[in-house]
């Protein structure tokens, strides 16, 4: 309950920037978004009551656009590419790789916040495919194996650090 009312001092203190004028409500979630990563189910509360708007509301907003998470991303975010290229040359499969691995699916993050994963429509790499972008650093050519390999290597750089 104490980190509700922390979340809910942090909510409080975005909103004064704004009239409380259901327009504000996409610009109020993205700066929620940036200030916490994802928009926790207090802040989407807090900004019902605000709005004067029912929760439901806020939710189908957030749950409509992609640009939103509902689940605080992990330390090591995973996009999967499935455009054009990437979804001809496996990219489905390389994404049930990932989940099966990770045991999560798209959107979720797993149960000891290492992990995150989302899906993307296209990174840009298309002689790559099919690419996975891990931490920001470009995978190309992965295959269940490469997704095996790379957990595996973050797995032993963990223990090293043990």
């Amino acid at each position: 309950m104490v980190e509700d009312e922390l979340l809910k001092g942090k909510v409080g203190e975005v909103l004064d920037s704004y009239k409380g004028e259901r327009k504000d409500l996409i610009p109020i979630l993205q700066q929620m978004q940036a200030s916490f990563g994802y928009l926790p189910r207090v802040a989407m509360i807090e900004v019902a009551k605000f709005l004067c708007i029912p929760g439901s509301s806020v939710f189908s907003v957030a749950t409509f656009y992609n640009q939103f998470r509902l689940n605080p991303p992990g330390k090591h975010p995973i996009k999967v590419c499935l455009g054009t290229a990437c979804h001809v040359k496996g990219g489905e499969r390389i994404l049930e790789s990932w989940e099966r691995e990770l045991g999560i699916k798209v959107g979720e993050t797993s149960k000891d916040l290492e992990f995150s994963l989302e899906r993307v429509a296209c990174v840009g790499c298309c002689a790559m495919a099919p690419v996975s972008v891990v931490d920001q650093a470009v995978q190309g050519k992965v295959t269940p194996t490469r997704v095996k390999g790379i957990l595996l290597s973050f797995q032993l750089e963990k223990e090293k650090q043990e």
